[in-house]
């Protein structure tokens, strides 16, 4: 057995970086991360909203040219920076969300998000934006993603450069974001654990669920954590890595990686590591998935339907963004810098659905 310095030896070295936060010191420093939509910022994205729609242009096709923000863009530009560069997330606040219709909010939305990149499929159905509430599915259903349950998420990595997320309504109870630190969490187990750190580096099966690219098995192999070209890079999802294991040509969990996963989720689930907020109406949230997990609690919904939690999501790939490993092409379907990322399977037609599904 090598010696834990021998183990050291073979690691990244620990990562002092923008990105390696803690929760707990996250939560005193929320206006770095929350910005309030000023009056002026509204009318500028409704006078985009009007021009947009006067042009009859193609939602999915929008690029911040088609809709100009003078003043807002600059911000949306440093926002796309720190999402790459610095801690890795942000909030806009103040959307007034419930004066438009659902076209005009997913315009607004995709408006903003053409300053932070490029939108990508979501799904096997080649939805560009994504509509995540509860359809009534279980989530142990290994054909059923598990946005699309009440269940919770439990903290994983999307398959795009940065996810984003515009709230419309909030459950009746629960429903709370959780962000935590991908950096923070190798931190801290290069420091108590570099025996269990390395297996996370072994390329491990992810299921994925029954969207499966043309050639590709139903799972890929990729490693929780990868260091390339001096960047750390995570992909993770623990409930898919358990039911990838129901393939009988997936490599088998050992117990240490097993060991390695269930300290790598127990990191993630201290409070003094995550950082959990309640999206309000009209807040669009941004995360950086290469640096950082997210989480959604559990939630109640109301009973009437026309008043259930509802939110409206955008992958993004980014340009001016990291190099990733070329075994990222598996899930990413590319490792080009601003073409990578999103799902596409035999039959996949891109389409921006406005109505709920």
């Amino acid at each position: 057995m090598l010696s834990q310095e021998s183990v050291l030896a073979e690691l990244p070295p620990e990562r002092n970086i923008p990105a390696a936060w803690y929760g707990a010191d996250m939560a005193g420093r929320r206006a770095e991360w929350l910005y309030e939509l000023s009056g002026a910022d509204i009318a500028e994205l409704e006078a985009a909203l009007s021009q947009t729609i006067d042009k009859g242009l193609d939602i999915a096709r929008l690029t911040k040219t088609d809709f100009p923000l003078p003043a807002l863009g600059s911000r949306l530009e440093a926002l796309r920076k720190e999402l790459i560069e610095g801690r890795g997330f942000g909030v806009l606040r103040g959307l007034p969300v419930a004066r438009y219709s659902q076209r005009e909010a997913a315009v607004i939305f995709f408006g903003i998000g053409s300053y932070l990149g490029t939108p990508r499929s979501q799904n096997a159905q080649g939805h560009m934006l994504g509509h995540v509430r509860d359809l009534g599915l279980k989530s142990d259903d290994p054909d059923v993603r598990i946005y699309q349950t009440s269940a919770r998420q439990t903290f994983h990595t999307d398959s795009s450069d940065i996810v984003g997320l515009l709230c419309l309504k909030v459950a009746k109870a629960g429903g709370l974001s959780v962000l935590v630190s991908a950096v923070t969490i190798f931190n801290e187990m290069r420091r108590s654990r570099p025996d269990l750190l390395e297996r996370l580096f072994d390329p491990i099966a992810t299921d994925r669920r029954g969207e499966v690219p043309e050639g590709m098995k139903p799972f890929f192999q990729i490693p929780v954590f990868s260091w390339f070209e001096g960047f750390l890079t995570c992909l993770y999802q623990r409930q898919y890595i358990d039911s990838a294991q129901r393939f009988p040509d997936a490599p088998r969990l050992t117990p240490a990686h097993v060991e390695a996963l269930d300290l790598f989720d127990e990191l993630a689930n201290d409070p003094d590591l995550n950082l959990a907020m309640q999206l309000e109406p009209g807040d669009m949230q941004f995360v950086y998935n290469h640096s950082l997990l997210h989480d959604r609690t559990g939630f109640e919904d109301w009973a009437d339907p026309a008043a259930r939690r509802h939110l409206l999501r955008l992958w993004l790939t980014a340009p001016g963004d990291r190099p990733l490993p070329p075994v990222f092409a598996e899930r990413f379907g590319s490792v080009a810098i601003g073409d990578r990322g999103g799902i596409v399977v035999p039959g996949t037609t891109l389409c921006v659905p406005l109505d709920r599904p």
